[in-house]
């Protein structure tokens, strides 16, 4: 549970900018040109590739010892090479899966606010950019909210990803206990396992072989994404009352 809910927040952050930023181009600022095109094109692209190749394009990067920063050096015979497996890099790697999703929904979201909007701030004399920081997104909330929503879901029940790129162990490889300040960073840089994982690892499928604590981590998996969308959904409702 612990590693699930540190690998979806790793993603989220990581992504979250990054998509709302290229919303914000796609829907305020870009002209039907190429670079428009190309950029369209390519989310499309990620949208479109299979979780198990952005997991060992990811294994494959990060495994570049100029990246071992994210993970740790490996010692013995692959010396020389970096682990690439830990927290941070499955959360980078889902943050590059979930990317097109978020920034499907966000500029929708954006883009469904009446233009009556954008027209009554620049009468005021209000810049495009506060108009957009202002305006627009506090009204286009509960559609990044959505986005939000829908990444943290298919990140809480991705595997593929999780197992390449985080690696197989059951618990947490940092130093312990994992919840002190001073840990956080050796953490982030070390292997864990999640729900999806522990799932896997449980059913007849993997090496536990117990399918009665496959489908109870299934059950728990459940209730925590509803749990998450259920406090994202809340704190768009108190946004709300707050500008009202």
């Amino acid at each position: 549970m612990i590693g699930t809910i540190l690998l979806t927040a790793v993603g989220i952050i990581v992504s979250l900018p990054w998509a709302l930023a290229t919303a914000i181009y796609l829907a305020e600022y870009a002209e039907d040109n190429f670079l428009f095109g190309a950029l369209r094109m390519g989310i499309d692209v990620l949208a479109g590739v299979p979780t198990i190749v952005y997991a060992i394009f990811g294994l494959a990067i990060f495994s570049l010892p100029e990246l071992a920063f994210f993970s740790s050096m490996v010692e013995g015979v692959a010396e020389g090479k970096a682990f690439g497996r830990s927290f941070l890099v499955s959360g980078i790697i889902m943050a590059v899966m979930i990317l097109p999703f978020i920034i499907k929904s966000c500029e929708e979201a954006i883009k469904a606010v009446p233009q009556t909007f954008r027209e009554a701030a620049f009468a005021l004399g209000v810049s495009k950019w506060r108009t957009i920081s202002r305006v627009i997104l506090p009204a286009a909330r509960s559609g990044i909210i959505t986005g939000t929503i829908l990444g943290i879901g298919r990140i809480a029940g991705d595997t593929a990803i999780v197992w390449l790129c985080l690696g197989g162990s059951m618990n947490l490889t940092g130093p312990q206990p994992w919840w002190y300040p001073q840990n956080w960073g050796d953490t982030l840089q070390n292997t864990g396992s999640t729900l999806t994982s522990f799932i896997y690892y449980s059913s007849p499928a993997g090496e536990g072989n117990s399918p009665n604590k496959a489908f109870g981590a299934g059950l728990v998996l459940i209730i925590i994404i509803l749990i998450l969308n259920t406090l994202v959904d809340y704190i768009g409702k108190i946004g709300k009352l707050k500008e009202e």
